[in-house]
């Protein structure tokens, strides 16, 4: 019975603790036995937290008997990407130039998740500082993806998707500035949710940008990422139920987002469409001449931001790092503070008319990547290979985070093919709704 737990939702956990069916030590104890019995566990953890895991789940354990639960998560395990400061453990965000950095008290959102009663099995592998959409990472770690043992899983949040993918946790926690959690959750069946920058907090999370960082969950279900949302932010998690599809319109959109999609990631999207248009929604074609415009601004916005950020560590030992992450780093080099400022000026301007342009839809979609996971031999050993795949990897997440959007990735049962929906700024409540709804459709 115990093993059920390891694929269960973490929702589904929580009511089983709830209704006094599953005792959180002993949820946990499955979890770490399940960890440190792996073959992949060393790709996947970077380092499992077994004294702390097991003491917030004999906590847990004692407020479930006495009816003290803290919430619906309270005694649900969680893993935490290596980006988040965790007290007295290892944060070294998946590079060398971090090995040994050891924080003195939790991320806010850890703090967060633990006031919830979340469990903390430990931290997952990643890309290097978080730069790259594959998550092949040669100077820590690969982890694996659950559909293709030859491929790279996605990234940054590499060992989050595959902790949940292969039943090492019910939910890993990861960022997103660029697609990083979706990429990853949609290359291995799994629901991600990119928060609104701003919304949750970033103090105590390794940056890469700082005016794109965000963070979220990578989880089973839309339910869940709904109450992960919810303790990360302390906040109450939204409401799903009754939610439906019935009279909702949705945006196509036509340029960048439908460009060169391959043919198995169409076809998920396509089934996806159908279940929308089966469940009562409007879906139209459309395009949006200023996501053309906006997608060209990456090449500074991105690479200036991270460059600023880590240019004095990287370049003290430059010979610590990946040659292909050194690159993208190092790209931020070429430009002026008066391209990066105007960049910014006009970014601003391309989503204010990106707004009013959806304003009449209740959800802009597209594949969440145009692409499957690339090959991890011909990534190690095919410069064009490598650079083409992460920038086609990232293209269709990347319209959020240029947007200041909020987006859902849900697998379509189409193998690693997802379908994302993009919200407006600090609309997760509703986007949540229409996800659920659509996870509905499509079961």
């Amino acid at each position: 019975m115990s093993q059920d737990w390891l694929f269960q939702s973490a929702a589904e956990l929580g009511k089983g603790i709830e209704r006094g069916e599953i005792d959180p030590l002993a949820l946990a104890e499955t979890y770490l036995d399940a960890i440190d019995s792996h073959p992949l566990r060393d790709s996947i953890y970077t380092v499992v937290t077994r004294d702390r895991a097991l003491n917030e789940a004999r906590a847990a354990s004692s407020r479930a008997r006495n009816k003290l639960r803290l919430g619906p998560l309270d005694g649900v395990p969680v893993s935490w990407k290596d980006l988040f400061d965790t007290a007295g453990v290892p944060t070294e965000a998946g590079s060398a130039h971090l090995k040994g950095r050891i924080p003195e008290r939790d991320a806010e959102v850890v703090e967060n998740a633990t006031s919830a009663g979340l469990v903390c099995l430990g931290k997952t592998h990643m890309s290097e500082l978080a730069f790259s959409g594959l998550g092949y990472n040669p100077v820590t770690a690969t982890p694996p993806c659950v559909n293709d043992a030859d491929a790279v899983p996605g990234g940054s949040s590499s060992g989050a998707a595959a902790s949940v993918a292969f039943g090492l946790a019910p939910c890993g926690i990861g960022s997103d500035t660029g697609g990083s959690v979706r990429i990853p959750s949609a290359w291995n069946d799994l629901v991600g949710l990119k928060t609104t920058h701003g919304l949750l907090s970033l103090r105590g999370v390794v940056p890469l940008c700082e005016t794109f960082d965000t963070v979220g969950p990578l989880c089973r279900s839309v339910e869940d990422a709904a109450l992960f949302l919810a303790a990360l932010g302390g906040t109450k998690a939204p409401d799903l139920t009754n939610a439906s599809l019935a009279g909702r319109r949705f945006l196509i959109l036509d340029n960048v987002g439908m460009e060169d999609v391959r043919e198995t990631p169409l076809k998920g999207f396509e089934r996806a469409v159908n279940a929308l248009k089966d469940a009562g929604a409007t879906v139209v074609h459309g395009e949006i001449p200023e996501v053309t415009q906006a997608m060209p601004l990456s090449a500074c916005l991105f690479t200036v931001d991270a460059y600023a950020q880590w240019r004095d560590v990287i370049e003290a030992a430059p010979e610590l790092m990946f040659h292909e992450i050194l690159d993208r780093f190092r790209a931020g080099a070429k430009f002026s503070g008066v391209q990066y400022v105007q960049d910014w000026m006009t970014l601003r301007k391309l989503r204010a008319a990106y707004l009013e342009k959806t304003a009449g839809f209740d959800a802009v979609i597209v594949p969440t990547s145009p692409i499957l996971p690339p090959n991890l031999e011909r990534l190690k050993t095919d410069h064009v290979y490598y650079v083409t795949e992460n920038l086609q990897a990232l293209r269709n997440t990347r319209i959020g985070n240029l947007m200041g959007l909020c987006a859902l990735t849900l697998p379509t049962g189409v193998p690693s093919a997802g379908i994302m929906l993009l919200g407006a700024p600090n609309t997760e409540a509703r986007l949540l709704r229409l996800g659920k709804a659509l996870e509905t459709a499509l079961a």
